[in-house]
């Protein structure tokens, strides 16, 4: 049975459904489903035990963004597969995050997932802790033999030496893939959030630092990103663990893409996503290391 065959299987349509590819996932099948009028996402994805998915915590976090109104509706969920409401939008690039009224609405949606998620999730939730994710990452690249082999050791300490600098921190529900095409600005403006596979208990270092590096950043944006978050300028010391986790974000994204090379049917150019993001993190380290 092909994918689309799956969806159209669903008992959960109403009547015969039109069926669209939905473009820009690099780790499950979207589609764009049309039935009676209206429009829905269907997601299939099972789950990544290299990459620490379940998808009962993926279901959970949505449903909950969802009731927040931070995430469009859940409205269906069998093993394998979620539907959500469509929202006519439009997934933000890199450059979109650059511009200052953009960046503060998704700062503020950013802000509401910690503060009002949080204390709204209630039974079951993975801990998503950067650290833990590298060393399985390693273990999983040395089991499978991967042409990054080499760099493990090296890499692997500069990820303990950056635990380190974090140092001990709160907890808050985090989004965890901070990647600016998880954004969506819809027709009216409003943003949502959505892709959860990743979320959990974490840090707001992990989803600040992913939010500023995915994005490239420039410096005085990313001042005002952690301005506007907090309230205020944060001081030297916050601004060092922060840094640290910075560059942990990007190592993982990194080491997924590593990972993903050899496990991943979706058709991607994962090895160029890891040069890139390898030369993200080096760039960030050696920044981290001259501030010192």
């Amino acid at each position: 049975m092909t994918p689309e065959d799956r969806v159209r299987a669903m008992g959960f349509w109403s009547g015969p459904v039109t069926i669209e590819p939905l473009s820009g996932g690099i780790t499950n099948l979207n589609y764009v489903v049309t039935d009676g009028g209206r429009r829905y996402v269907v997601r299939l994805g099972q789950d990544i035990p290299e990459h620490l998915v379940m998808r009962w915590n993926e279901r959970a976090l949505t449903a909950a963004a969802a009731e927040a109104g931070i995430s469009p509706a859940l409205r269906h969920a069998e093993p394998g597969i979620m539907v959500t409401d469509f929202v006519t939008s439009q997934a933000l690039a890199e450059a979109d995050l650059h511009e200052p009224e953009t960046l503060s609405q998704v700062v503020a949606l950013v802000a509401r997932v910690h503060r009002e998620l949080t204390p709204r999730v209630t039974g079951p939730v993975l801990t998503f802790w950067v650290f833990h994710v590298l060393r399985t990452y390693a273990a999983f690249l040395t089991e499978r033999g991967s042409p990054h082999l080499a760099k493990l050791p090296r890499l692997m300490g500069e990820a303990a030496e950056l635990e380190a600098a974090v140092g001990k921190v709160g907890l808050i529900l985090g989004h965890n893939d901070l990647l600016p095409q998880n954004i969506l600005r819809a027709e009216d403006g409003r943003f949502w959030l959505v892709d959860w596979e990743y979320g959990g208990f974490n840090s707001a270092l992990f989803d600040l630092g992913g939010l500023a590096s995915n994005s490239g950043l420039p410096e005085e944006a990313e001042a005002e990103m952690l301005r506007l978050y907090h309230g205020h300028t944060p001081d030297t010391g916050y601004m060092r663990r922060y840094g640290a986790m910075k560059c942990g974000s990007l190592l993982r994204e990194a080491m997924w893409s590593m990972v993903s090379e050899l496990t991943s049917e979706i058709d991607f150019d994962y090895a160029a996503y890891t040069a890139e993001n390898l030369a993200r993190y080096a760039a960030a380290l050696d920044a981290w290391k001259e501030g010192a």
